[in-house]
C-alpha cells in the first residue's frame, strides 16, 4: 500500500514570474451553495497548467471565477482574490478582462453555429483596435497553425465536425491576441486521435506564440503529457499538486485518474474501499 499523499501546499509551485495567481477564493451559488473552498494556483509566464479531477471536482467553477463569468450563473466569489499579469482582476468585467489578454473557452466549444469559421474567427478580434491589415495577418496564422480551418473557413460552423468546432474556438480565442487561455476540457466527445491533434497545437502556441494556458480536463493522461505542472481538485479543494511528471508517477494519480491499478490490488472492490478512505484529504 502506497503512503497517503503530503497535504496540499500552494507555496510548492515552480518559483517563475506568474502571469495569474488565484489566492485562497471561495465560490458560493445561490447564496448558499458553497461549491469552491480555499482553492489556490499559479500558472506561470509561458507556462501550461493542468487542473485536474473528475465531473463535478469544480474545475468548470475556477475557470469561470478566475473569467468573472459567475454572475451570469448565480455564482459569486465570495473569499479569496484573482490576480492576473501583476493586477487584482475579480471585480473587473469579464469583457475588461479579456483586454487584458485573459480570455475563456468555454466547455463544448460554443461556436456561432449560423456563421461561417472564418466569420466565428473575426468575432474574436472585436475588442481590438490595431486595424485590418493586422486582423489578417493574424487570421493567416491562425489558419497555419490550423490547416483544416482554411480548409472549412466558407464553412457553416455548426456543421463541422467537433474537432473542426474546437478549433475554431481556440483560434478565436488567438484573434484577441490573449497572454493567456483558459481552456476548458478540450478533449471532451472528441476522438482520440483529434484529442492529439489539438493538444499538438495547444503546445506549438504555447512555444511560438507564448501564450499560457490553464487546462481544465478530465482527461488526466493527455493533460499531464502537455503540461509542466498540475493541479488536482477533489469536492471543490485542490488535494494534491506538483510537476507534470511527478504527478504521473504517483501511486494515488496512476489509481484514480489514469486507470492503473498497484501491484498489490487484486479486485475492484478493494479499490472502491480505498477510494471511499479519502485518505489524501486527511
Amino acid at each position: 500500500m502506497t503512503a497517503a499523499l503530503a497535504p496540499h501546499d500552494a507555496t510548492a509551485a515552480p518559483v517563475a514570474e506568474t502571469i495569474l495567481a488565484v489566492n485562497n477564493i471561495e465560490v458560493v451559488y445561490d447564496h448558499v451553495i458553497l461549491v469552491l473552498k480555499g482553492v489556490s494556483l499559479t500558472v506561470p509566464k509561458g507556462g501550461i497548467v493542468a487542473l485536474l479531477g473528475a465531473n463535478g471536482a469544480g474545475k468548470t467553477t475556477t475557470l469561470k471565477a478566475i473569467s468573472n463569468l459567475l454572475h451570469a450563473e448565480r455564482g459569486e466569489v465570495t473569499k479569496g482574490t484573482v490576480e492576473f499579469d501583476g493586477q487584482r482582476v475579480d471585480r473587473l468585467t469579464p469583457n475588461d478582462l479579456v483586454r487584458r489578454g485573459c480570455i475563456q473557452v468555454m466547455e463544448g466549444r460554443h461556436c456561432f453555429g449560423h456563421l461561417t469559421i472564418e466569420e466565428n474567427l473575426l468575432t474574436g478580434a472585436f475588442t481590438r483596435r490595431d486595424g485590418n491589415a493586422a486582423i489578417r495577418r493574424d487570421m493567416e496564422m491562425i489558419y497555419d497553425y490550423f490547416p483544416r480551418l482554411r480548409q472549412r473557413k466558407g464553412s457553416i460552423a455548426g456543421y463541422t465536425s467537433g474537432g473542426e468546432q474546437q478549433m475554431c474556438a481556440i483560434g478565436r480565442a488567438m484573434m484577441s491576441r490573449p497572454k493567456m487561455i483558459l481552456l476548458d476540457e478540450p478533449s471532451m466527445g472528441l476522438a482520440p486521435q483529434v484529442v492529439e491533434e489539438i493538444f499538438e497545437i495547444v503546445r506549438t502556441l504555447n512555444q511560438k506564440e507564448g501564450v499560457s494556458f490553464l487546462l481544465a480536463e478530465q482527461n488526466t493522461n493527455i493533460a499531464l503529457r502537455y503540461a509542466t505542472y498540475g493541479y488536482i481538485l477533489e469536492t471543490g479543494r485542490v488535494v494534491m499538486d506538483g510537476a507534470a511528471d511527478a504527478l504521473r508517477e504517483n501511486e494515488d494519480v496512476k489509481e484514480f485518474y489514469l486507470g492503473v491499478a498497484g501491484a498489490d490490488r487484486k479486485s475492484f472492490r478493494e479499490v472502491k474501499s480505498y477510494k471511499r478512505r479519502k485518505r489524501w484529504l486527511a
